[in-house]
C-alpha cells in the first residue's frame, strides 16, 4: 500500500503522487467497507488515513442503530460509578465523536444492580448481554447441600455459583432490553462431555421490530431426570459457565 504512481503535471512534468495525497473523502469511501480493527490498522499508514479513520460518516455506520439507548444506559452506569471519559476528559454524549461512542460501548456496562452487563463486540459492533446467576432463579440455590457461592476473577462478575450437586436442576431468568431492530440471533453455550469441551446450540430466533422499546426476555433450562444426580462441575468450568449458560446466558445480536 505504499507504492507510489506517475501524474503529468500542469507544467507538463511528471511527478510522483502516493496513498498520502488521497482526499480524506475518498479513503473515508474505503474504510466504511472495513472492519474496526482493520480501520484502527490503516490510520497508521499515513495523515490522511489517520483523519479518515476518525471521520465521523465510517463509524456511524459500525454503531447499532440503537446506539444512543445504549450511550444513555452507560451514561447512567458511569455517573453512578465514577464512570469512563474520553481522551480529552470528557464522558460521552450523543454530541461525541462516533468513534470515541463506539470505543465507550465496547467497554461493558453493568445494569440492574451489577446483575447484568452490556457491551458491543469491538470487531463487529454487535451487542452481547450477560446476565450473573444472581439475576437468575435456580432450584435449590440456598442449600449448600448442592449450591456453594464461590468468589472468583474467572468471573466477570467475579462470582460463580457452583453446582456440587443435585437431582433437580432448573435456571429461569428473564431479561428487559431495547435491542436493535435487524438482523436478530441468539445463540448459548452448553457444557456437555468432556473437560473444556463447548458446543454451540441454536436455542431459538426473535424479531425486533422497533428499537425503543423494552423487549422481555425469558429463557431457562431444566434437567429433571432423577435417575441420577447433575454436578461436579469444576471451578474452571464454572468460571465460564458464569459467563455463559447455567450461571449466566449470553446472547449475541446483530446491530
Amino acid at each position: 500500500m505504499g507504492a507510489g504512481s506517475s501524474i503529468l503535471g500542469a507544467d507538463g512534468e511528471w511527478g510522483e503522487t502516493s496513498l498520502g495525497d488521497m482526499p480524506e473523502s475518498c479513503v473515508a469511501a474505503v474504510l466504511l467497507h472495513l472492519d474496526p480493527p482493520e480501520i484502527c490498522q490503516v490510520a497508521r499508514l499515513n495523515r490522511a488515513f489517520r483523519g479518515a479513520a476518525s471521520a465521523d460518516c465510517v463509524w456511524a455506520g459500525k454503531l447499532p442503530v440503537n446506539y444512543r439507548y445504549l450511550l444513555a444506559f452507560a451514561a447512567a452506569a458511569d455517573d453512578e460509578g465514577g464512570g469512563d471519559a474520553d481522551d480529552n476528559g470528557k464522558r460521552c454524549s450523543p454530541t461525541s465523536r462516533k468513534k470515541d461512542i463506539y470505543a465507550r460501548l465496547c467497554r461493558s456496562t453493568p445494569f440492574d444492580y451489577g446483575t447484568k452487563e452490556f457491551w458491543i463486540d469491538k470487531n463487529k459492533g454487535c451487542i452481547s448481554l450477560s446476565v450473573s446467576s444472581k439475576a437468575m432463579v435456580i432450584t435449590g440455590i440456598d442449600d449448600r447441600r448442592y449450591w456453594s457461592q464461590v468468589v472468583t476473577e474467572e468471573s466477570r462478575f467475579h462470582h460463580v455459583a457452583y453446582l456440587q450437586q443435585i437431582w433437580w436442576l432448573e435456571v429461569d431468568g428473564e431479561l428487559d432490553f431495547c435491542f436493535p431492530a435487524d438482523e436478530q440471533h441468539a445463540t448459548s453455550e452448553y457444557y456437555l462431555d468432556g473437560p473444556g469441551s463447548w458446543i454451540l446450540y441454536h436455542v431459538g430466533d426473535f424479531v425486533v421490530s422497533n428499537s425503543d422499546e423494552l423487549m422481555k426476555l425469558k429463557f431457562s433450562m431444566l434437567q429433571i431426570d432423577c435417575t441420577h444426580t447433575k454436578g461436579l462441575l469444576g471451578r474452571r468450568i464454572t468460571g465460564r459457565l458464569d459467563r455463559q449458560v447455567l450461571a449466566t446466558l449470553m446472547f449475541h445480536l446483530g446491530k
